[in-house]
């Protein structure tokens, strides 16, 4: 019996690119594998190049360096409600925004010498994005963000809010812990940084976004970004001025939907600036891992986990963070509107899973 293999082509010349990468043997590979688990795609693995040294990168997307990894499945698209809403019910967890944070948490992300918070905001909630009123400083982020009690994937935008008719969109409020904890439920596991940049190139060795390297403006859906004036006027060009429903826009070369904007991902590394310069010097970094501990020089005191592929809120003139090389990241214990996260799986892991499973 034949099998129908999708090939996945960006638009543009990018296209042409990821065709001769097919018929060569060299971009997805086994696509058309009877085990595949559901709503999975097969990642062949192999040797690329990490990282950025284009003018627009920053200091942590530098030096680029070798990288390998090795075969894994990647989630067509990141989780969505309707599947976290079944890991709760199988299980009756609670996420970190539906539980009162400790004191003793909080103050040691603090600096030293911080007078204690009142105990009366240890509530449950979650951090909202807000439009500003008018133009501000870009680097003062307390602007637009601000913290909401009872607010968490259930009512993502706030107290009497709801997910109804939302079963498609990514969900969000999701810690690392959250988002670990759903992973080994169903099986999987949340992507190495490496793991994550390899699917996210889609075939190519070097491409600046999911859909090739053509710039993306005000005017030009490709991916559910900020458009018009941040943070205080999103003209919505692409349909939304929050998250998108999965499968919204076009996929990359693997078939792989929302790997540059809709809401941040959840990778399993430790956030280091320095990492990949290390790595540069190790040679060719087989199936790396991230570093062993955190250090973010802005935040000393607080530990932070990688996120990638840039969210709603990413527009060209702050972040720019749906760029394939960008590295985000955020204190595990943290959520917010715009982050949630995408799984993978191996052969071992997945034959492994337990009975509880999507």
């Amino acid at each position: 019996m034949n099998k129908v293999v999708r090939f996945y082509l960006p638009r543009g010349g990018a296209a042409l690119a990821a065709l001769l990468l097919v018929l060569a043997g060299c971009g997805q590979g086994d696509t058309a594998r009877d085990d595949t688990p559901p709503g999975m795609v097969w990642i062949s693995g192999g040797t690329f190049t990490m990282g950025s040294e284009a003018r627009d990168a920053r200091f942590d997307e530098r030096p680029k360096h070798e990288v390998e990894v090795g075969d894994f499945w990647m989630d067509e698209t990141e989780v969505t409600n309707a599947q976290f809403r079944a890991f709760v019910e199988a299980t009756g967890y609670l996420t970190t925004a539906e539980i009162p944070p400790k004191l003793e948490d909080i103050m040691a992300q603090l600096p030293p010498g911080t007078p204690p918070v009142p105990e009366d905001v240890l509530v449950p909630g979650s951090l909202l994005f807000t439009p500003t009123t008018g133009p501000v400083a870009l680097n003062n982020v307390g602007a637009w963000w601000r913290w909401e009690p009872d607010t968490s994937w259930r009512e993502p935008d706030g107290p009497g809010s709801s997910i109804d008719g939302k079963d498609k969109h990514p969900v969000v409020h999701v810690s690392f812990f959250d988002a670990e904890a759903y992973a080994k439920w169903a099986g999987k596991r949340l992507p190495t940084e490496a793991e994550w940049e390899y699917a996210a190139l889609g075939g190519h060795d070097t491409v600046a976004y999911a859909w090739g390297d053509d710039p993306i403006s005000d005017y030009t859906v490709r991916a559910n970004i900020f458009q018009g004036q941040f943070p205080y006027d999103n003209i919505g060009t692409d349909g939304y001025v929050a998250s998108a429903p999965v499968r919204s826009f076009e996929p990359n070369g693997y078939g792989l939907y929302d790997i540059s904007g809709n809401v941040w991902e959840w990778c399993s590394d430790w956030y280091r600036p320095d990492y990949f310069q290390t790595l540069l010097d190790q040679g060719t970094s087989k199936n790396p891992k991230g570093p062993a501990d955190s250090y973010d020089p802005q935040e000393p005191n607080v530990p932070k986990r990688i996120q990638r592929g840039g969210s709603f809120l990413c527009h060209v003139s702050y972040c720019a963070s749906y760029r394939l090389t960008a590295r985000g990241k955020s204190s595990p214990d943290s959520s917010h509107d715009h982050t949630g996260f995408r799984c993978v799986t191996t052969k071992k892991l997945w034959k492994a899973r337990g009975p509880v499973s999507e």
